[in-house]
């Protein structure tokens, strides 16, 4: 890799309109995308330029796995090993991160290869911004695409979704002074191959409002009534979503769904949310449970509903309803119904946000023998069809 160390169903015309909305994908209102033609400097004026304009947005550029030397498209990652996919002395944007990996599924060209779906949750994403010691983003691969239950599920959304096989991210991603993506491998027998694109707009210099991506994980067993907090930082910045898996202890329950979220801007004062909400499917703008299934929406979606075993996974994403604060912000869903009405159930929740600056995560990752803490698992797997 030149760039890098070393060391390193939904109908057609859903399908159809998701797709094509990634193809304009723009920056989120603080984060500018186009340049003038003097330099390599963000332009904030010319963010909405037309497709057709041919002002460049810096000098395009891609991070790969792929070594023009050996010809190896990936890196086997083996158990304990961490390795830098990307280590980019500069300034940028990373416009979008496409991965994937092996492990999950079975391998026909390699039959007797051990696989293990649960190395989606026990492969580690981090990314460190501008020389930053602590990760601005940490969280395992499947959270961090949108769906930590163990299983890889298709949906196609704005900015994150697994499609056929692929994870992407198109939320933009500005640095200053660097960027290094690092992976972890915290499976004891799985070996998988990790591939990376990560196309990049080479700057000289940022806007001065560009925030930098952050991507705060959280999990855990929550008794039923006590907060499920998915996002908590300090500083000022831009919350742009989130993703939420949950699994009730008690087959066929969903009660976990009446939860509002309850959002506190720059405050420590809990009394009073500045923003609260109906429930819990209502903040992911279904109703009644998800009552018709499964489904993928631009901005919002359900890419996974086993209701008999209490199995779900939500997202949504703020675009114009992105929410900005100036010294703190705390996002937790707090369930109404008593405490001793209410059934246990697990989590696992990743929250994206643009900060002024690279911030360290409130939470640390669980324990190892931890990352994978769910009732069930099942057993899925993906073969296409000629």
């Amino acid at each position: 890799m030149k760039n890098n160390d070393k060391n390193y169903k939904i109908s057609r015309r859903k399908a159809l309109a998701s797709v094509a909305s990634l193809s304009a994908v723009a920056a989120i209102p603080t984060i500018a995308s186009a340049t003038d033609r003097e330099s390599n400097s963000l332009s904030p004026a010319s963010s909405s330029a037309p497709i057709f304009s041919l002002r460049n947005s810096g000098k395009a550029r891609q991070f790969t796995t792929f070594d023009l030397d050996t010809k190896e498209k990936a890196y086997p990652i083996q158990p304990g090993e961490k390795k830098n996919l990307v280590n980019y002395q500069g300034a940028g944007i990373i416009t979008r991160l496409w991965m994937t990996i092996s492990g999950w599924f079975w391998m026909h060209w390699e039959p007797q290869t051990y696989t293990d779906p649960t190395i989606l949750k026990k492969l580690i994403i981090r990314i460190y911004w501008d020389g930053n010691e602590n990760p601005s983003v940490e969280a395992p691969i499947g959270d961090f695409f949108g769906v930590g239950q163990c299983e890889y599920k298709q949906y196609l959304s704005k900015y994150l979704g697994m499609s056929s096989g692929g994870f992407y991210n198109y939320f933009p991603m500005p640095f200053s002074k660097g960027v290094r993506i690092e992976v972890e491998n915290m499976h004891d027998k799985v070996i998988p191959y990790v591939f990376l694109n990560a196309n990049y707009n080479a700057l000289d210099t940022l806007p001065e409002d560009a925030g930098r991506f952050h991507c705060l994980y959280n999990a855990g067993t929550n008794p039923g009534g006590e907060p499920l907090t998915v996002l908590k930082t300090e500083g000022q910045g831009k919350f742009v979503g989130c993703c939420l898996s949950m699994q009730g202890e008690t087959k066929n329950y969903l009660s976990f769904l009446e939860a509002p979220e309850y959002i506190y801007i720059d405050t420590e004062e809990k009394a009073v949310p500045t923003i609260v909400g109906t429930g819990l499917e209502d903040y992911f703008s279904g109703g009644w449970y998800f009552r018709e299934g499964t489904f993928n929406g631009m901005y919002h979606g359900v890419p996974l509903k086993d209701a008999l075993r209490s199995m779900i996974t939500m997202y949504r994403f703020h675009e114009e309803d992105a929410i900005g604060f100036d010294k703190n912000i705390e996002m937790s869903f707090i369930n109404p119904r008593p405490a001793e009405s209410l059934l246990p159930f697990k989590f696992s929740s990743t929250a994206y946000w643009y900060q002024k600056k690279a911030s360290k995560l409130a939470f640390a990752l669980p324990p190892k023998d931890k990352l994978v803490d769910w009732y069930r698992i099942k057993d899925v797997d993906h073969q296409s069809i000629p």
